[in-house]
């Protein structure tokens, strides 16, 4: 008989997750209730947000239960069914858990999707998911590139980060990707498009606000943000009149129980900026149109999106360690079964 392993969040991490906060237990898997469905999860997606549902602090979603699995966006098959519009069989995608088996119920993040259309079905966790989506919208509907403007990106080696400079070149703008490390700089000019790459190790706010102002000595137009603490601060810095800066991850604090903060929040005011606190979730009912565009821009070898798969259920503490270690190329998948 099968049965359902999963992931649970046993206890609060304090700062840096340790393997002790999580266990894996096997359970019967479950049955669906009336308009419910139960996903056979292939894929799941890591992402710096899970960390913060772990903690029991307000957000943008509830946090994990103690005793319940990691909450992650899954790519599977329909295991069992008791909904009309999802056959066994079909391929879908969903906001469930590190887990075998979930139950699912139709509507909100839970759609079919055709795997026909792409090389792999996790470029619906990539490209053609929340993550590319995130890149797509953050950039395109939130900042509002103009051509002949100065984009820089924070982890733009990451799996946002190296789609918003792409979408940033193909708008027209120049682009700035900061990274850590000489290997994750290369990739950003030589794979991903990138006019400018810093490399943000070993520095100073000081001493990184003077590399950024060297390289865009007008300022920058748009600040795409995914890491925060000192290195947003070197960017406040640098901020062009009018300038936008979307706020969409600060990975550098989640396992920090001392909060840096942004310190430099006075150039906001004296540039006249804005700054935007952005979640994909407003774009959901848009992810179709969205999900198009990026597939044709791939399929016209305009874009690329690299994916990091970690194998095993098993090795998801591991895996999603990766996010914070800076040892992910790409968007960082765990492949269930």
């Amino acid at each position: 008989m099968n049965m359902n392993r999963r992931f649970l969040l046993q206890r609060r991490p304090e700062g840096t997750p340790v393997p002790e906060d999580f266990e894996i237990v096997t359970e019967p898997i479950p049955e669906p209730g009336e308009g419910e469905i139960v996903i056979r999860n292939h894929y799941a997606s890591l992402d710096p947000a899970q960390r913060g549902w772990m903690d029991d602090a307000p957000s943008y979603m509830p946090p994990i239960a103690l005793g319940d699995p990691v909450r992650a966006t899954t790519v599977g098959r329909v295991h069992a069914s008791n909904h009309p519009d999802f056959a066994v069989d079909d391929w879908v995608m969903g906001l469930n858990a590190l887990e075998d088996y979930s139950l699912a119920t139709a509507g909100g993040f839970t759609s079919n999707i055709d795997v026909s259309q792409v090389e792999s079905p996790t470029q619906f966790l990539s490209a053609m998911g929340a993550v590319g989506l995130t890149a797509y919208f953050g950039l395109l509907e939130v900042a509002k590139p103009k051509p002949g403007e100065t984009l820089i990106v924070s982890g733009a080696a990451g799996a946002v980060g190296s789609v918003v400079g792409q979408i940033g070149k193909i708008s027209g703008c120049r682009t700035i990707g900061i990274a850590g490390g000489a290997e994750k700089c290369r990739r950003l000019t030589e794979r991903y498009g990138y006019d400018v790459a810093i490399d943000y190790k070993g520095k100073t706010v000081d001493e990184l606000a003077q590399e950024i102002a060297a390289v865009a000595p007008q300022g920058v137009d748009i600040v795409f943000e995914n890491v925060g603490g000192a290195v947003l601060d070197a960017e406040l810095l640098n901020l062009a009149k009018h300038a936008r800066v979307v706020l969409c991850g600060l990975i550098s604090e989640y396992n920090s129980p001392e909060k840096h903060g942004a310190r430099n929040l006075w150039r906001v005011l004296t540039q006249e900026a804005t700054l935007h606190g952005y979640l994909i979730s407003a774009y959901v009912d848009r992810f179709a149109d969205g999900g198009a565009q990026m597939g044709q821009w791939m399929a016209e070898g305009r874009l690329v999106m690299d994916e990091d798969v970690q194998e095993g259920l098993e090795n998801a503490y591991a895996a999603f360690m990766r996010l914070f270690s800076g040892a992910n190329t790409g968007k960082l998948i765990l492949k269930i079964t």
